[in-house]
């Protein structure tokens, strides 16, 4: 065990606010956003920085610290959610104050083991996007084709993992959104991606009065102009991007709301929208109607 655990695990430690979402549902966005209105302007930031200012709950080096094991490689899936309690702890005592952490995670716990503890927990900014979207894009992130893609979204016992059996919990779209969204006592902001696209600037603005960020309107301004989805893609042709998976050509592809209509077929819609549908008409009852129309064509 690091030496370091135990003093982190006795101190105050609710200072992480989580940066929430399923997979592909704009997190990045978010991130790369928040790092560009909120860090100082002597401090240089762009897509391969990030971790500068937020970092992530699957982050190798905090689990190795946890563990002690140089590198932690997971003996089975409860020695990683042991371990992540500690690594946890860890990434909460890592800088004084509030900090953001991205998790794909639900938030539930498993045994007596919460994924999202409490003890660490100050908020969370949650991002949603509609499964239809969700579909195309994590397709394209997982290299997968969109059937199975499509299962997997659909699958309440559907976990990522990397090489060292570092886990993200991640389960079906709509219970997804529900572990993070139900339960009572959670400071939390609810962000539509459709939304960040269709009005970014009242969106974000939103957030920042949330947050109680008194940010003047010319640096939202230029935040926003620095995070479009043509500048971050631009920065990615030009400098690569750290967290895009290798057989992956790009990871900003497409950037746009409602590509779900050129690429999905009316049965994958259909499946979608059979599966999902108490969740569609909560969070996107503007859609109701017109994927009930695609699933028919």
């Amino acid at each position: 065990m690091s030496q370091h655990a135990p003093r982190a695990m006795q101190q105050d430690l609710r200072r992480i606010i989580w940066i929430a979402s399923f997979p592909k549902s704009g997190n990045t966005w978010l991130r790369t956003f928040l790092a560009k209105v909120l860090v100082p302007d002597n401090v240089e930031i762009d897509i391969n920085s990030l971790r500068r200012f937020t970092t992530a709950d699957v982050r190798q080096d905090f689990f190795d610290r946890a563990s002690g094991r140089n590198p932690f490689v997971a003996e089975d899936f409860d020695d990683w959610l042991r371990t992540r309690q500690k690594a946890l702890a860890l990434i909460a005592a890592s800088k004084p104050g509030m900090h953001f952490v991205k998790t794909h995670s639900r938030l539930e716990a498993i045994g007596k083991l919460p994924l999202i503890p409490p003890r660490v927990t100050a908020g969370a900014l949650y991002v949603l996007r509609n499964p239809f979207d969700v579909a195309q894009s994590y397709a394209r992130h997982l290299g997968l084709d969109l059937d199975r893609t499509i299962e997997m979204m659909m699958n309440p016992k559907a976990l990522n993992a990397s090489d060292t059996r570092i886990f993200e919990v991640i389960g079906r779209w709509d219970e997804h959104i529900d572990t993070w969204l139900k339960p009572p006592g959670l400071m939390r902001h609810v962000m539509r991606y459709e939304d960040m696209h269709a009005d970014p600037h009242g969106t974000f603005t939103t957030l920042l009065s949330f947050m109680k960020a008194d940010v003047p309107a010319e640096r939202v301004a230029r935040a926003l102009e620095e995070t479009s989805f043509d500048a971050l893609k631009s920065q990615e042709e030009k400098t690569g991007f750290i967290e895009r998976p290798g057989h992956m050509k790009a990871f900003f592809a497409k950037g746009r709301a409602g590509s779900w209509r050129e690429e999905l077929t009316p049965a994958q819609i259909a499946r979608l929208r059979k599966a999902f549908l108490p969740a569609i008409e909560r969070w996107y009852p503007e859609m109701v109607e017109e994927t009930a129309e695609a699933a028919r064509a």
